[in-house]
Formats: structure tokens, C-alpha cells, sequence
């Protein structure tokens, strides 16, 4: 799958919505309950009631964009449902994309590169 990379923010909505909603419509979720911005660049990951399926709407500065994606055997893996909105690394989101546990994702930690001789 190609994906965001780098310093993407990823915005997730851990209530289930309402899986008929389109681009526009989604987009109207980020700003009424997400009180965010659908234009600025970030991507608003949505979940259905089925685990098995979920929705992204972002802004690739020329259009909306919707993305899908039913999981054929398996259930994505998702924060505990509440009101409210949490925040993904890209990485994390490309492994909850496959249906991998993304809490298991972790930044790789930086070690100071060798001293040169010299």
C-alpha cells in the first residue's frame, strides 16, 4: 500500500460513524465533532461499527479525497470507543491500514553516529 510518510499528522475519530457518508460528509465530521480543520493537510481516519472496515478524508490540495478499505478476513485494530480524537504517527497508520497492531509501532531511536577518525 502506498502511504504517508514523514511528519503527516493523522487524526483518528475513536466513535464509530456512520459508514454512508461520503467525502463531504466526512469532511462536515471533522469540523463539527473533531473541531478541526478538513483542509489543512492532515488525514481524519474514521471506523464504522464493524471493525472490519474503515475510512480516510484528506485534502491533497487540489480536492477532498476518500479512501476505504474492507479488511477481507480480520478486524483493523482500534483504540477503546469514546468520544474523542487521538493522534497517529504515519507508521502507525500504515500498520493499522494492513490490520497490524499499530500500538506496537514504535519511532526508531536516533544513536549519534560514529566518531570519524581523524
Amino acid at each position: 500500500m502506498i502511504g504517508p510518510t514523514g511528519a503527516v499528522r493523522v487524526m483518528v475519530a475513536t466513535k464509530p460513524v456512520d459508514f454512508r457518508k461520503g467525502a463531504e460528509g466526512l469532511a462536515a465530521l471533522v469540523r463539527e465533532t473533531m473541531q478541526a480543520n478538513p483542509f489543512d493537510g492532515a488525514i481524519y481516519v474514521f471506523r464504522a461499527k464493524r471493525a472490519d472496515r474503515i475510512k480516510l478524508v484528506f485534502w491533497d490540495g487540489t480536492g477532498v479525497c476518500l479512501f476505504a478499505k474492507r479488511l477481507e478476513d480480520g478486524e483493523f485494530r482500534w483504540p477503546k470507543i469514546d468520544d474523542g480524537v487521538m493522534r497517529l504517527s504515519a507508521a502507525q497508520l500504515s500498520a493499522l491500514l494492513e490490520g497490524l497492531d499499530w500500538r506496537r509501532v514504535r519511532a526508531a531511536k536516533e544513536t549519534p553516529a560514529p566518531a570519524l577518525p581523524g
